[in-house]
């Protein structure tokens, strides 16, 4: 909770500075209304204690009822949540909260048709670190709603060895022994790979997890097959709606996409006084 209200306390008052000066300029004090949040479009719901957040943050007396539950799949035409309260209150905190609810649920409805595309499959979608600055709690927050996992947080919990650690390491092998010497027996060790080589080099080495960067399908299937359940293995690069349903059918256990939050659609939605 603390991370959620840092993070709207911070876009509060980058959004309001020294003051709404329509809003004071033309509601008078004291003044009292209720609105609706309101979907214009299909999608799946994610962020309604965020924005349930924002307006609490602004005034606590405001009232917010929500009647949708994030992770629900939402008409066109539905009503989200009552709000009721100061209506200087409610106009300052309106852009903020539809900012973080649209994005949120963009991200979940983006992540909800990956997940449905690779139904059948034992593959799992997971995100990335391609995060909104700032917003990664909600960014992977939105992600889980729509029936993704989440790869690693950040940097602190997990090991990833890409191409520069590999390069600047002098080797997957030397790379992963380092790993092995530095990080906590509970961290994963995962490696990025590219060609048939390094995914031999990296399973020697002991690598827990193997990144398969932009493989096409029958070098994914090669991988898979070598790799043999001797590690898990993630398929990333030149994932998109399209790709993603044969790429799962290879047989890989992830499959990360860094589309779900850095080219998230937001979904529309209002807030409208009554």
């Amino acid at each position: 909770m603390f991370a959620v209200e840092e993070i709207v306390r911070r876009a509060l008052q980058e959004d309001i500075g020294s003051g709404d000066v329509t809003t004071l300029a033309t509601i008078p004090a004291g003044t009292i209304a209720r609105a609706e949040l309101v979907a214009k479009q299909d999608f799946v719901l994610a962020g309604m204690d965020v924005a349930r957040t924002v307006f609490q943050v602004l005034d606590p007396q405001i009232a917010f009822e929500a009647l949708k539950e994030d992770g629900t799949s939402i008409k066109r035409g539905e009503v989200l949540a009552w709000i009721k309260g100061d209506a200087r209150m409610l106009l300052q905190g309106e852009r903020v909260a539809l900012n973080l609810l649209q994005r949120m649920s963009g991200i979940a409805s983006l992540t909800a048709e990956f997940v449905a595309a690779v139904t059948g499959t034992d593959a799992i979608v997971v995100d990335t670190r391609k995060t909104m600055p700032g917003l990664r709690v909600l960014d992977k927050y939105a992600v889980r709603m729509g029936g993704g996992q989440n790869h690693r947080t950040a940097l602190y919990d997990g090991v990833l060895i890409k191409e520069n650690h590999i390069a600047a390491a002098g080797g997957i092998t030397a790379a992963v022994a380092g790993a092995r010497r530095y990080a906590p027996h509970t961290l994963k060790i995962e490696v990025e790979t590219e060609t048939l080589d390094e995914v031999r080099e990296a399973l020697d080495a002991g690598a827990d997890i193997i990144m398969l960067d932009n493989m096409d399908l029958a070098l994914l299937r090669e991988a898979v097959e070598l790799v043999d359940g001797r590690a898990v293995t993630e398929a990333s690069g030149g994932v998109n709606l399209e790709t993603v349903a044969a790429i799962a059918a290879t047989g890989v256990n992830l499959i990360s996409v860094g589309a779900l939050t850095h080219s998230v659609r937001a979904a529309d939605i209002s807030m409208l006084f009554q």
